[in-house]
């Protein structure tokens, strides 16, 4: 039942055939996002590919899961363009297209060709490798034109990337504790038991990593999972409102693709931007002008295996279905 209405509902959509549809779908449910909740439907018309907040995906939707669930549909609406761009296709994009339906974050409509670059393709081949890992990452500074490489394509996408100095570590390492102890004593942070069990854990923050945020120099002997310069970067945007929160997830997004074709690997520290104390502590360190959406660690790793994803039948809308 579930691959019929999979096969109705891959129909052609503007100049994509039902083959390509399917594969530019299968591309945007690879994007990362809280407890691995996918918090995403789309709806195939004729002429677009809508994408919708799926509320029953993230709960509780406290006020940090909501900006956290359109986060993570930002990163899935990148990866849904460069994966129409990677076809040789113009996609056309409008943010929060409907103010009567809050739920719609965006309308993608396959319009025109274009050349393809080897960018597009760098870009499209870097979209299965991403991963989420949270080991421990290999020694190594990152060069200074990949992180010029990172904060360009953040500011692609409207957002900015600001990188943590050894200087801020330490006092990062002390609001992941705040933050830590804060979610510790309050049941809305807790994931539902519904939440699948092989997410891509974002929390909690295992001790190894909060030893090195406060910098080799504090300990006297190295050990085994020690860090010597962990690289962490702050993706913000320069407002606080739900566009601002989508064009944040595609910069992230962007940012991580970036990355991975760069051979890094990246983790997410999520704790100091869901608590709103501390995240207003976090948007002080690095300026005040930016509201952080995502802190990411960068390093080099092994890659670790993906996570399982919804089926595109179960993130398909069925009301689309009637159209075909």
């Amino acid at each position: 039942m579930e691959q019929s209405i999979e096969r109705k509902a891959m129909a052609a959509v503007g100049i994509l055939t039902s083959d390509q549809v399917r594969a530019v779908l299968s591309a945007a449910i690879t994007a990362p996002s809280r407890y691995n909740s996918q918090p995403w439907r789309f709806r195939c018309t004729p002429s677009a590919i809508e994408l919708y907040a799926d509320d029953a995906e993230l709960f509780p939707l406290n006020e940090a899961a909501s900006r956290e669930l359109r986060v993570a549909c930002g990163a899935a609406l990148l990866n849904l363009r460069v994966a129409i761009t990677g076809l040789g296709v113009h996609p056309v994009v409008r943010l929060l297209p409907n103010p009567y339906r809050p739920d719609l974050l965006a309308s993608v409509r396959p319009q025109g060709r274009r050349a393809v670059t080897p960018d597009d393709l760098t870009l499209l081949a870097a979209i299965p490798r991403r991963r989420t890992n949270r080991r421990p990452f290999a020694t190594g500074p990152a060069p200074t034109r990949l992180i010029n490489n990172l904060r360009r394509a953040a500011k692609l996408e409207q957002s900015w990337l600001a990188r943590m100095t050894p200087a801020q570590l330490p006092r990062l390492r002390a609001m992941v504790r705040q933050a830590q102890a804060t979610q510790q004593r309050d049941p809305a942070f807790r994931p539902a038991p519904a939440v699948r069990a092989d997410h891509e854990r974002i929390e909690p923050c295992e001790d190894w990593l909060l030893r090195n945020l406060s910098g080799p120099a504090t300990r006297p002997r190295p050990g085994p999972d020690d860090e010597p310069s962990p690289l962490l970067v702050a993706v913000g945007s320069f407002h606080d409102v739900p566009l601002a929160h989508l064009q944040a997830g595609q910069a992230m997004q962007r940012v991580l693709l970036v990355a991975t074709a760069e051979g890094l690997s990246a983790s997410f520290l999520s704790q100091v931007v869901d608590v709103a104390g501390v995240r207003r502590q976090l948007r002080a360190l690095v300026g005040g002008g930016l509201w952080p959406q995502v802190v990411l660690r960068l390093g080099y790793g092994s890659r670790p295996p993906a996570t399982a994803r919804r089926p595109l039948a179960d993130v398909l809308d069925r009301e689309a279905l009637s159209l075909y």
